[in-house]
C-alpha cells in the first residue's frame, strides 16, 4: 500500500465501509491474529466473539445491532473481539496552533501489527454534520476524527484500577477489571460514545456535555479541540464521574493528577517522558516532527494532527513495527484531507 484510503461513507457509515471493503478487512484481522497458532485462532476467537456479543445485548450502545451485522457481513470470526478490545496507549497534544487555532496532534500505540498498514480515512456523516474518522474497515467506533467547524477529539486509555500494589496483583486485578466491565457495567464503549458525539453534537460544548454524562463501560480520557481558541479540554471519564479540565494539555494514559487506587498505563516514568517529548513540540513545527521516540516506539500505529477549525484539517501517518530496529516506522505515505479525492463505498 502507498497511500492511506479514503472513503466516502457518509450514506451507510461502518455497514457501507465493510460491504466495500471486505478484503481489507480480512488482511487486518490476519495481521491482528498473526501471533495466534493458526490452530486455535477459529475457536478462541470464535468463542471471544460470543461473550462479547452477550455483553453486547446489555450494552446501552446505539450501534449493537450495527456491529452484529457488521459481523454478519465479514463473516469470520474476530469481528466483535478486535471491536471490543481496547486500544493499548497514546500520546496527545491539544494546543493553539502558530496562527492561533486549537488543534490536536495524537499518536496510537496498540501491540497489534497491520493496523498501521491498514488504516483508512472514512467521510461518514449523521444528524450534526460530517466528519473524518481516521478508523479500519470493519470497525464502529471512533478514536480519532475531525468535524470541520465544530470540533476534533480522540481517546487515550484510562489507568487502570488497582485493588493490591506489585506486579503479582496485576494479573488479578486485570481479570477482575475485564470481568466487571462484561458483567456489571452496560455503559457505552468509549469509542461508540466518542461516534455519537460526531454525529449528534453541533458544537464543542455539545459533545463536552455528553461524554461527560452517558455511562461508560469502562474508563476512558477524551481530548478535545474546538475552533475557537478557548475551545480546548480533556475529559477524565470513570465508568460513572467526569472530571472536566480546560485550557491545553498533554495527555498519556494516567489521570492528569495521580489518583490513589489507579495505576496509569506504561507506567510513570513512561508516561512523563512522552509527555515531556511532546510538550517540547513547537506550535509551528514540520509536519510529523513530534513523532519520535518515546512517543514513536515499537507499538505505535497512527500519528494524526487535525483542527476543526478554518475548514478542517487532517493528516494522517501510519506506522508499522521494524524489527531489526525495533522502532516502528511510516508504512504508508501521509494522508492529506486537504488534498485527497474520496473513493464511494
Amino acid at each position: 500500500m502507498n497511500h492511506i484510503p479514503f472513503v466516502d461513507v457518509r450514506e451507510g457509515g461502518p455497514i457501507a465501509h465493510a460491504l466495500s471493503r471486505p478484503e481489507a478487512a480480512a488482511a487486518l484481522r490476519d495481521y491482528c491474529v498473526a501471533p495466534m497458532p493458526s490452530w486455535g485462532r477459529g475457536v478462541c476467537l470464535t468463542s471471544i466473539d460470543r461473550l462479547a456479543e452477550r455483553w453486547l445485548k446489555s450494552s446501552i450502545s446505539a450501534y449493537r445491532d450495527e456491529l452484529q451485522l457488521v459481523a454478519t457481513i465479514l463473516g469470520f470470526p474476530g469481528t466483535l473481539t478486535l471491536n471490543m478490545s481496547y486500544l493499548f496507549a497514546c500520546t496527545t497534544s491539544a494546543s493553539l496552533s502558530a496562527d492561533g487555532r486549537p488543534m490536536i496532534r495524537r499518536t496510537l500505540d496498540w501491540p497489534f501489527g497491520g493496523l498501521g498498514r491498514c488504516v483508512e480515512i472514512a467521510w461518514q456523516a449523521g444528524p450534526a454534520g460530517e466528519f473524518y474518522n481516521a478508523t479500519w474497515p470493519g470497525a464502529v467506533g471512533v478514536l480519532s476524527a475531525t468535524a470541520p467547524g465544530r470540533f476534533c477529539a480522540v481517546i487515550n486509555q484510562a489507568p487502570m484500577r488497582r485493588r493490591a500494589p506489585g506486579l503479582l496483583a496485576l494479573p488479578l486485578d486485570a481479570s477482575i477489571n475485564i470481568a466487571q466491565a462484561l458483567l456489571r457495567e452496560d455503559g457505552w464503549p468509549p469509542d461508540h460514545l466518542l461516534r455519537y458525539a460526531f454525529e449528534t453534537c453541533e458544537t464543542f460544548e455539545d459533545a463536552i456535555r455528553l461524554l461527560s454524562q452517558e455511562p461508560l463501560a469502562r474508563p476512558a480520557i477524551f481530548t478535545l479541540a474546538g475552533v475557537a481558541p478557548e475551545e480546548i479540554a480533556v475529559v477524565e471519564r470513570t465508568e460513572r464521574e467526569a472530571h472536566v479540565m480546560r485550557g491545553p494539555v498533554i495527555v498519556a494514559n494516567d489521570w492528569q493528577t495521580p489518583r490513589r487506587g489507579w495505576k496509569g498505563r506504561m507506567g510513570p516514568q513512561n508516561n512523563e517522558d512522552r509527555r515531556r517529548s511532546i510538550a517540547a513540540t513547537r506550535s509551528d513545527a514540520e509536519r510529523f516532527s513530534w513523532v519520535i521516540p518515546p512517543v514513536l516506539n515499537p507499538t505505535t500505529r497512527l500519528a494524526v494532527e487535525m483542527s476543526a477549525s478554518a475548514g478542517g484539517k487532517l493528516v494522517a501517518r501510519g506506522y508499522e513495527t521494524a524489527c531489526w530496529r525495533n522502532v516502528s516506522k511510516p508504512a504508508t505515505r501521509d494522508f492529506d484531507l486537504s488534498d485527497a479525492n474520496p473513493v464511494a463505498a
